[in-house]
């Protein structure tokens, strides 16, 4: 078949149908002509010659999901991050990477073999301990926990050499003009003369107390944020190990049988007192081995060598965090120094000072340990035979109080709570969140299920009553209400006042004339600069409004006790020789944000250059959850350079 093929290939008549393709492809356009385009996987992004499929996407978008259960200290969902976003922030950055490197790669940005290589031998996990030689079988064992490849390594060292130095060359090329801080410095050493004068509620007036139909109406205006959130009364069915259960006495028997279930886990293990010492290579750990071995104390030889000494009393191996420093510590004799240990950070030595044989468990010693989890074993077990008397008389019809005070459940009548768990007070109740969910999910006089809150705990709500969401009675709000709309028309009458005077001043009145007219005391100031004291000493609004503002210009603003009107008179222009130093100052941190855009430009560039793109969709589908019935927009594409 293969040579039929091959056959037609040379023939007048393969040419001239290739003719007809190429003549198709300018008819209809090229994009019309990838018919193998829907076989095979799907990739979750493509940038140029790189792309990230749905397996490897996950594997990645897990280790983020990771990083964020451990900061939060509680399990993430993936749908939980899909809510916020965040794999749409993840396919992004991504996009921009990836797209940069396959653009770096393209344009010859390419690190040596011999570098890749040289950064993968100072990793000290590829390591053996005892002969300090790269060792091939740890170096591939290592990989294999982590789910790598040593290609899947080297690419990444060699994406990372990349990166960094692109980043560098750009820093190394990158100097703001002077001009730039010259503006700063400007800024912040200019002075201004003005005069200014503050407007107080005595001099625009105070509300009159208001009327049933201006607070009616000031409900009506702020009806968001006065309304009430719906209100649910729950009763609740407990089935939970009680303050005054009396649990059947534990028999020796049974006490016996689990001792020696778990006589091994009881074992207290062997101890040892000894100290490290740690530094970055083996050099250096040589001469600390010496020294301890010659006598010196480790806090002598550690000031040495300019390090701090680690001690550890009566430790057992599994509170080690490196293994490698563990087993060679856990392996000497009494009263001996190791040889360097190379860890996980740079080499270590240690000195053993003393030995806690490891003692076995006794029956007499674990007895009371042993019996109280046995007692609430046995707790969580008659709580759950009480949980199945309960299925089986709902089962039989009974509806939720008969079936709970037939089976002798605890049952509780809550106060009145919002959706979010909140009283009417605004108090949280301390009550598991399930309780709340399951009540908000039922109609009035509805009955869950049993529900397991963990810990051997059950319940079942019913929806006693719904209080609708509401706006509250006039009668109910009336003081604070009434307190809230006079301090709303008090400061418009303020803020109106302030208006008022300024517009005199704009209209070329006089600006102490002004301020006599309403018995104010103008106040003029030269040479204000704009710093932390004088806004303390001023206040905010006083500066702002002079450094608001242009020459012989009026400002209102509100101020410390009450509206500021006032005048900038002139303006000085900084000191050449007081800004000059202040230029070279603020220079290189300029410098510094102006290389940082640059270099996400450049990325953003080059992502564009290889038309990088995403598929959302197809990131939520490697991830194995169904799309949110809003899903958010995919993210732009990057804006190509300007040339």
């Amino acid at each position: 078949m293969i040579t039929l093929f091959r056959n037609f290939a040379k023939s007048k008549w393969a040419a001239g149908l290739f003719a007809l393709l190429i003549l198709s492809f300018l008819i209809v356009g090229g994009s019309q002509t990838d018919v193998f385009a829907s076989f095979g996987p799907k990739h979750v992004i493509d940038a140029g010659d790189r792309s990230i499929g749905a397996q490897q996407f996950r594997g990645d978008f897990e280790r983020v999901r990771n990083n964020l259960q451990e900061q939060a200290g509680r399990p993430v969902s993936f749908e939980d991050m899909v809510k916020e976003n965040i794999h749409t922030q993840y396919l992004e950055s991504q996009t921009q990477r990836l797209g940069f490197l396959a653009w770096a790669w393209n344009a010859g940005i390419r690190p040596g073999k011999e570098l890749v290589l040289k950064e993968i031998r100072q990793i000290p996990a590829f390591f053996n301990q005892v002969s300090g030689q790269f060792d091939q079988d740890r170096y591939e064992q290592a990989l294999a926990a982590q789910g790598l490849t040593s290609e899947m390594l080297e690419q990444d060292l060699r994406d990372q050499y990349v990166a960094s130095q692109f980043g560098a060359g750009v820093f190394a090329g990158a100097r703001v003009p002077r001009i730039y801080g010259a503006l700063l410095a400007g800024q912040a050493l200019e002075t201004r003369d003005g005069r200014w004068f503050t407007v107080t509620q005595a001099m625009a007036g105070s509300a009159p107390a208001p009327t049933d139909a201006q607070l009616t109406a000031f409900i009506n205006e702020n009806a968001a944020q006065l309304r009430r959130p719906e209100f649910r009364m729950i009763s609740l069915v407990l089935f939970s190990p009680g303050p005054n259960s009396q649990p059947a006495p534990i028999t020796e028997e049974r006490i016996r049988e689990r001792f020696e279930f778990r006589k091994a886990a009881l074992t207290n293990p062997e101890k040892r007192t000894f100290v490290t010492l740690t530094v970055p290579n083996k050099a250096a750990a040589d001469r600390i081995a010496a020294d301890l071995r010659a006598g010196k104390a480790p806090a002598e030889v550690a000031s040495a060598n300019g390090i701090e000494v680690s001690n550890y009393a009566d430790t057992p191996q599994s509170a080690l965090g490196d293994p490698a420093v563990g087993a060679a510590v856990f392996a000497l004799p009494a009263n001996q120094v190791s040889n360097p240990i190379q860890g996980r950070v740079g080499f270590t030595v240690a000195k053993l000072t003393g030995i806690t044989a490891g003692a076995p468990a006794t029956l007499e010693s674990v007895r009371g340990a042993l019996v109280q989890e046995l007692r609430a074993e046995d707790v969580k077990a008659a709580t759950y035979a009480k949980v199945e008397q309960y299925e089986k008389a709902r089962q039989e019809g009974k509806n939720l109080a008969d079936a709970a005070q037939a089976v002798g459940a605890r049952m509780i009548q809550l106060p009145p709570v919002t959706a979010e768990g909140r009283l009417p007070d605004g108090q949280p109740m301390n009550a598991p969140r399930q309780i709340f969910e399951s009540a908000y999910a039922l109609a009035k006089g509805g009955e869950s299920d049993l529900i397991d809150a963990g810990e051997g705990q059950y319940f079942a709500v019913r929806v006693d009553d719904i209080r609708p969401a509401a706006l509250p009675t006039l009668a109910e709000v009336r003081a604070p209400l009434a307190q809230q709309w006079t301090l709303r028309e008090n400061a418009r009458r303020l803020s109106a006042k302030a208006e008022e005077l300024a517009g005199r001043v704009r209209g070329g009145e006089d600006i102490a004339k002004v301020a006599a007219s309403v018995n104010a005391t103008l106040v003029a100031r030269t040479g204000v600069q704009q710093s932390r004291d004088v806004q303390a000493q001023l206040g905010e609004g006083v500066l702002r409004g002079l450094f608001g503002q242009g020459k012989g210009q009026v400002f209102a603003d509100q101020g410390q006790a009450g509206y500021v009107v006032g005048r900038v008179d002139a303006i000085h222009g900084a000191v050449p020789a007081l800004a000059a130093p202040l230029v070279e100052q603020v220079r290189p941190r300029l410098t510094q944000e102006l290389a940082n855009a640059m270099v996400e430009q450049s990325f953003n560039a080059a992502a564009a250059r290889v038309k990088a793109k995403n598929d959302p969709a197809a990131a939520i589908a490697a991830l194995g959850i169904e799309a949110p019935a809003t899903a958010p927009a995919a993210p732009a594409a990057p804006a190509p350079a300007k040339k």
